[in-house]
């Protein structure tokens, strides 16, 4: 077979599998994303306390299992597919390059969905459904339960945000980002990426005046306008990719 001659030479037959392996459990954790914002948080908003605590106990938990782990296995992908760009040398001058600055926007994006997976949505959902189990055994409900759904519920709600520039630079590092000139001023186009991201983010986690402070309200307590906005995002970054970064 042809796919395994030079099996682990760049652009070989791994690479191969690797995209499509990151291409492959990334839809599945995009997609469970999406079903986390679009149809579960408002569906729940119409059911019982009774009926979202079921919810939560079997469709939630099982769904989150499959999310956090297509998580894992995304960004472990992702990073064989840097790692297959050569030796030190090659994924350094790629990483310099158009194209390296493209795949690495949306690299920064994943990474911080990726914690915002595993240190916010998922223990702050372990105790909102274990809060429903010990209601649905008779018991009384956690008080911090609330708290954190909503610490929850701000985290999924940013990472919405934050996977539609993702997956744009993801498929522009592929498609689009080779046919630029070098990367010149490198400092301003990384310093308003992450400017831009680190405030929705501290905004998301309540740091920068509370769960609900402004932007949080504005933003992200509708995933119509949690989705609008992360357009306007990914316009914001592709105009700093082609204004100021080349």
């Amino acid at each position: 077979m042809q796919l395994l001659d030079g099996f682990f030479d760049p652009g070989g037959g791994w690479a191969v599998i690797s995209r499509f392996t990151h291409v492959l459990v990334g839809l599945t954790w995009v997609g469970l994303l999406y079903f986390f914002n679009v149809v579960q948080a408002p569906a729940f908003a119409e059911l019982s306390d009774g009926a979202r605590g079921e919810a939560l106990r079997t469709v939630t938990a099982r769904a989150l299992r499959w999310f956090r782990w297509a998580s894992v296995l995304t960004v472990a992908f992702g990073l064989l597919l840097v790692v297959g760009k050569g030796d030190g040398e090659q994924i350094g001058e790629y990483m310099r390059s158009s194209q390296g600055y493209a795949i690495s926007t949306g690299m920064l994006l994943g990474v911080v969905m990726f914690v915002n997976v595993w240190a916010v949505i998922w223990p702050a959902q372990q105790v909102v459904i274990a809060s429903a189990t010990v209601v649905a055994g008779g018991g009384a409900a956690d008080s911090e339960a609330p708290t954190a759904a909503r610490r929850a519920a701000r985290a999924s709600r940013v990472n919405a945000l934050f996977s539609i520039p993702m997956l744009w630079f993801m498929v522009f590092t592929a498609h689009l980002a080779a046919i630029y000139d070098p990367p010149v001023n490198k400092g301003a186009y990384l310093g308003g990426v992450i400017a831009v991201v680190a405030v929705l983010q501290l905004s998301a986690l309540g740091r920068l005046g509370g769960l609900d402070n402004a932007v949080n309200r504005v933003l992200l307590d509708d995933h119509r306008r949690t989705i609008a906005a992360g357009f306007v995002v990914l316009v914001l970054f592709q105009a700093l990719y082609e204004l100021v970064l080349t």
